[in-house]
């Protein structure tokens, strides 16, 4: 009789960690290939490698997530904590930590579009960074001569623009620099606009334009490049960004919002027109004040022409040219008496000799005494032409130093407020109003120092 063992056991396989993880792994491929999970995002941290890692829960699990670079560029707006999103992509297990989680190839706000959360991500943090402040704001020129546009040429913003500075303002010079409004490359043309514009100093203002269209459409003015190189513009910028109701980051960021291409037009026109309208009010407050000027001059100089200061300088002036009238006069009788006395005496000495008859014996004194007679004669006109002179040249001295003369040579006459003449520093305090007495008008001064 044989002997068998029956082993009815079941054969047991053993597993390695590897080979486990590996088959969940597979397994989880297989099943969860596509799909959308919904959730709220947690411990969201961006790597240096441009990988984001963040934690995907509800309010009773939660699941480990990975967006790669390559996707995580393609995203319009940035993860972070507390956002309710849908990430697609694969489930699958991170094998060094036995973990599962989701590899994410794109994520959707919950209740908000990407393009408006990025928006409002965008507009909070540059708002932090002081780049919508006012005081960075740089002021519109007074008077801009030459306009650059940035647009796309062919557009209806740059027709509306054109249209509106013709109408208001035909000379002005415009530069259109084209760069495309929409679409891949957009941005990049915009940002290189900018810097040409700024490099070359080539407009006085700088007006970045287009029209209007859908979030989408607009997009390209709400990239974070483009708002940096408007806030870096050392030219000021003047943003005309589609319709009233639109709003992007460059306007913003802008020195000038715009509701319309065309209200830019009128901004720019209008600060040329209200500065000549300023320059017109000007011109007309400076003739009313020159002429209230003129009438407050005119009663001064009737003031001072009435001043007993100034009436005093006058008699005294009268009273020189009297005195010099009356030493002329007094002058020319004494050398007429003197004159007369001379001639006299040659008549009466002729009349002695005449009553001898001494012709022939004083033939000869007689000649030298007409001699004498024509030499004293002339001696005497010598002498007449010489007390002339003198005459002349103290006349002249006094009118030389008449005080009129003085005033002449840019000396002055300085009189009190009651028309008392100040000889002296000490006569006067500091503060006090004090009248000038030129050659050609008057002045009023104050003393504001005084020196011994």
């Amino acid at each position: 009789m044989s002997q068998f063992t029956l082993n009815l056991a079941p054969e047991r396989r053993i597993w390695t960690v590897s080979e486990l993880t590996a088959r969940i792994r597979d397994t989880l491929a297989a099943q969860f290939r596509d799909l959308w999970v919904e959730g709220e995002i947690s411990n969201c941290r961006p790597a240096q490698s441009g990988h984001i890692y963040f934690t995907l829960k509800d309010d009773r699990a939660q699941v480990r997530c990975v967006c790669f670079r390559q996707q995580a560029r393609l995203l319009k707006f940035r993860p972070e904590d507390g956002l309710h999103v849908a990430v697609r992509g694969s489930v699958s297990v991170y094998e060094p930590r036995g973990e599962y989680q989701i590899y994410v190839e794109n994520i959707e706000p919950v209740g908000l579009g990407a393009l408006q959360l990025a928006f409002e991500q965008l507009k909070k943090r540059l708002e932090a960074e002081g780049l919508f402040d006012a005081g960075r704001k740089r002021p519109l020129p007074v008077l801009p001569s030459r306009i650059a546009v940035v647009t796309s040429p062919t557009g209806a913003a740059i027709r509306d623009f054109l249209r509106i500075l013709r109408r208001r303002h035909p000379g002005l010079h415009v530069l259109i620099h084209p760069a495309r409004v929409q679409g891949e490359g957009a941005a990049e043309e915009i940002v290189k606009a900018l810097g040409w514009l700024n490099r070359t100093l080539a407009a006085d203002v700088i007006v970045l334009t287009r029209g209007g269209g859908s979030l989408e459409d607009l997009w390209t003015f709400n990239e974070e490049a483009v708002a940096r190189a408007i806030a870096a513009s050392q030219i000021p910028v003047i943003s005309a960004v589609g319709h009233e109701i639109d709003f992007t980051i460059a306007d913003f960021v802008a020195d000038v919002r715009a509701a319309t291409p065309s209200a830019a037009a009128e901004i720019v026109v209008g600060t040329r027109m209200e500065f000549e309208r300023h320059i017109r009010e000007l011109g007309r407050r400076l003739v009313q004040r020159v002429k209230y000027l003129l009438l407050e001059w005119r009663d001064q100089v009737r003031e001072l022409a009435t001043h007993t200061g100034f009436q005093r300088l006058e008699d005294l002036l009268r009273d020189r040219r009297q005195q010099t009238d009356e030493l002329a006069g007094r002058l020319g009788e004494a050398l007429r008496v003197r004159l007369d006395v001379a001639r006299r005496r040659l008549t009466l000495a002729q009349a002695r000799v005449a009553a001898v008859d001494f012709r022939a014996r004083f033939a000869a004194p007689r000649s030298r005494l007409e001699q004498h007679a024509s030499e004293l004669g002339a001696r005497i006109e010598r002498r007449l032409a010489l007390w002339r002179q003198k005459l002349e040249r103290v006349a002249l001295q006094l009118e030389e130093r008449s005080p009129l003369r003085l005033l002449e040579r840019g000396y002055a006459i300085v009189s009190d407020a009651a028309g008392n003449v100040i000889h002296s520093s000490t006569a006067v305090d500091a503060g006090d109003l004090l009248r000038v007495l030129l050659a050609k008008g008057r002045l009023r001064v104050e003393v504001k120092k005084k020196e011994e």
